[in-house]
């Protein structure tokens, strides 16, 4: 899964030169919490976020009046307050790498740049989420089972070969690796759900030839607006 099919290709920058107060404007108007900070000619020198306007901002228990407090705001430019160290992705990176990124620093979100630095969009935590719900398939319910399976060729193969020949039609299928000295692993499979004997037998099925770790049913219509 590429960045460029899931980033936000038309991202909301500012210059380096413009206010905090003019960054935090944009930031609430469009309801997001970073801002890719930009040169005359497009290409990324920072970010700012939410919380460094905040923490750039004078208590509350100033004892600035009215005036005071508007004159020092719009004196404080995005360059004073920005990240410089930016980390970044690419149109061609994926976005399972983004994903590391994101959670390995602690941030909600990165620039996204072509070869010239230039910024051509953002992909958020949010977008990650987006490509979760896309690739599981969550969105039309069906069943979810997680099993146990070794390693070994030809164990994930047994299990698809069951549940075809049982008539189930498999929608995703995701794994996570145990550490590799227990040779096991975790498959996540969802399938369309079927009818009510025919998915209790498949399930009895599925728990004696396999470990079976468990087997939800998702609906989430009716859930979501």
């Amino acid at each position: 899964m590429l960045i460029k099919n899931w980033m936000t290709a038309e991202v909301i920058t500012l210059t380096h030169d413009r206010s905090m107060m003019k960054a935090a404007k944009l930031m609430k108007d469009n309801d997001i919490h970073r801002l890719p900070i930009v040169d005359d000619d497009g290409i990324l020198v920072g970010i700012v976020s939410d919380r460094d306007i905040k923490e750039a901002s004078p208590s509350k228990a100033t004892t600035l009046d009215m005036h005071e407090l508007y004159y020092l705001l719009s004196e404080i430019k995005v360059k004073d307050i920005m990240t410089r160290k930016v980390i970044t992705v690419t149109v061609e990176d994926t976005v399972e790498k983004a994903a590391v990124l994101m959670e390995d620093n602690k941030i909600g979100g990165l620039p996204v740049v072509d070869e010239k630095n230039k910024c051509v969009g953002i992909i958020t935590d949010t977008d990650v989420f987006k490509v979760l719900i896309e690739i599981t398939g969550v969105m039309y319910g069906g069943i979810h089972m997680g099993l146990s399976l070794s390693n070994d060729p030809g164990s994930l193969a047994a299990v698809l070969d069951y549940l075809r020949d049982n008539n189930a039609r498999v929608m995703s299928i995701l794994t996570s690796y145990e550490p590799e000295d227990k040779n096991m692993r975790h498959v996540f499979i969802r399938i369309l759900d079927m009818d009510k004997a025919a998915l209790n037998e498949l399930r009895e099925g599925i728990a004696s030839q396999f470990d079976l770790m468990f087997w939800v049913r998702d609906s989430v219509h009716g859930l979501t607006s």
